[in-house]
């Protein structure tokens, strides 16, 4: 549910396939675990990373949500890991 309110998947069907059929990894106090229920609780401080697109996203939970918002608003949901790889390889 979280990577649909996050705005990761267009539908609620389409993100439950993908934990069912591929599942996601989420580490949480440095202990590293694969998911594959979709009912899983996702909390604040979990870095969740899946297959999307031909490449690995990585993001830090900020907040589960409480409702499937605007673009705006689901950015504020996490913290994409990518980003802060990117810029310590360019620096």
């Amino acid at each position: 549910m979280w990577l649909w309110r996050a705005r990761f998947f267009k539908t609620r069907a389409l993100a439950t396939a993908h934990i069912s059929g591929k599942g996601v990894r989420l580490s949480r106090n440095g202990q590293l675990r694969k998911v594959t229920k979709p009912g899983f609780r996702i909390l604040p401080g979990d870095i969740v990373s899946f297959p999307r697109g031909g490449q690995i996203v990585s993001v830090r939970v900020l907040d589960h949500g409480e409702r499937r918002g605007p673009a705006s608003e689901a950015r504020e949901l996490y913290e994409d890991l990518a980003i802060n790889n990117q810029e310590r390889h360019d620096a």
